[in-house]
């Protein structure tokens, strides 16, 4: 019989769309193979992500050298008819400030830096 801590499926709160959409929030200038490794997915499946992103004008990309910038249109709303009163921009400050996921972030331990790359007193070890 099956552990009954475990989920019967395995699903998240938070679509691909979203987690896309608040890295490049995050760090504008992401690269896709970091969005692609931060994410779990492909980095076909986050160029096609990007592009529906940017065709129902949640973001726009330019080109700089030979990387993309990014731009988040922040006041742009929710597509479902339920939150579509509601503009994006409270759900990326939401999830400003969480850290990228353990190990991902470039850190000698995998602990996470803040938003500016520093890290607190309690994350230091003594």
């Amino acid at each position: 019989m099956a552990d009954e801590h475990e989920p019967r499926t395995s699903w998240t709160f938070l679509t691909q769309h979203a987690r896309v959409l608040l890295m490049i929030s995050r760090d504008p200038q992401v690269r896709v193979r970091d969005l692609a490794a931060a994410c779990g997915l492909t980095e076909r499946a986050v160029q096609a992500v990007i592009t529906d992103l940017e065709s129902a004008g949640y973001l726009t990309r330019t080109r700089h050298g030979r990387r993309n910038h990014y731009r988040v249109a922040r006041h742009t709303h929710f597509r479902h008819p339920a939150e579509a009163q509601h503009e994006i921009s409270g759900f990326l400050e939401m999830f400003a400030d969480l850290s990228p996921p353990t190990g991902t972030d470039g850190t000698p331990d995998g602990r996470p830096d803040d938003r500016h790359g520093h890290r607190h007193d309690r994350d230091r070890d003594y």
